[in-house]
């Protein structure tokens, strides 16, 4: 018996590819043209039932509270932050902080230079919120014959990581000899800075510079033999060395040997 075909096909081929295509899930993502992903079938009622029905994966709804909880997180810190200007260049973390002693307990004051001015910012970061409204009342306060400008602060203070921070009672110590050089002319070598600052504040135990020929400046630590002598560094800020006024700050990290 001769089979009955339709458009070239038999009718036992026909009934073949039909049982087949019969076991598909013709709702399944895998087989939405790539083109129809966004519209098309997706538009069918039957599909968004389809996709309702389809449980969500626990670890993307955890990862989706983690990442809603971090930003919660930063969000109450931003709240708890004030951004300083106007600060002169020879003002320390420490002076700054204790400007605001009256406002709440202050919990970090990170103090940010700009090469190309005389003058910087800052962040500070208090305990509670009440702490941070009260700091906007101190805006036009005089610092080092200059008035600051404080502000509700719009990011969060980057935090340090920990494995920088001294680590031992020895490394504070080291610490408290140390300080921290920015802005500094790429034509002054390492040990024009050690000459300049044994010079003026006493005598060097060992120092590392940072930074490239790429870079318009560069930066260095400085541990000196004293605590005082690092203190007396502190108010070389603004000394011009090279063709640059470089920015002393205490350091937060000890020189470690390699």
């Amino acid at each position: 018996m001769a089979l009955v075909k339709r458009n070239g096909v038999d009718a036992r081929e026909m009934r073949e590819v039909e049982n087949m295509m019969s076991k598909l899930n013709p709702l399944a993502r895998e087989f939405v043209p790539p083109s129809h992903h966004w519209s098309g079938v997706t538009q069918h009622p039957r599909f968004h039932q389809h996709q309702q029905q389809r449980p969500v994966p626990r670890h993307r709804k955890s990862r989706s509270n983690r990442s809603r909880t971090g930003q919660a997180q930063r969000d109450e810190v931003i709240r708890r932050t004030v951004f300083v200007s106007e600060i002169h260049h020879q003002v320390t973390e420490e002076q700054l902080a204790s400007l605001f002693i009256n406002c709440g307990s202050v919990v970090d004051c990170r103090i940010c230079g700009d090469p190309n001015s005389v003058l910087r910012f800052a962040f500070i970061e208090f305990t509670d919120e009440d702490g941070a409204r009260a700091a906007l009342s101190i805006s036009g306060t005089i610092l080092d014959f200059h008035p600051v400008k404080v502000l509700p602060s719009k990011t969060a203070i980057a935090p340090v990581n920990p494995t920088f921070l001294p680590q031992s009672e020895n490394e504070r110590e080291m610490c408290a000899r140390t300080i921290y050089c920015t802005n500094i002319d790429k034509k002054v070598s390492q040990a024009d800075l050690k000459l300049f600052f044994e010079s003026v504040c006493g005598q060097v135990y060992r120092s590392k510079m940072l930074g490239d020929n790429r870079h318009p400046t560069r930066i260095a630590f400085v541990e000196f033999v004293m605590a005082e002598s690092a203190t007396a560094a502190l108010n070389c800020s603004g000394v011009v060395l090279g063709s640059s006024a470089i920015r002393v700050s205490p350091s937060k990290t000890p020189i470690r040997p390699r």
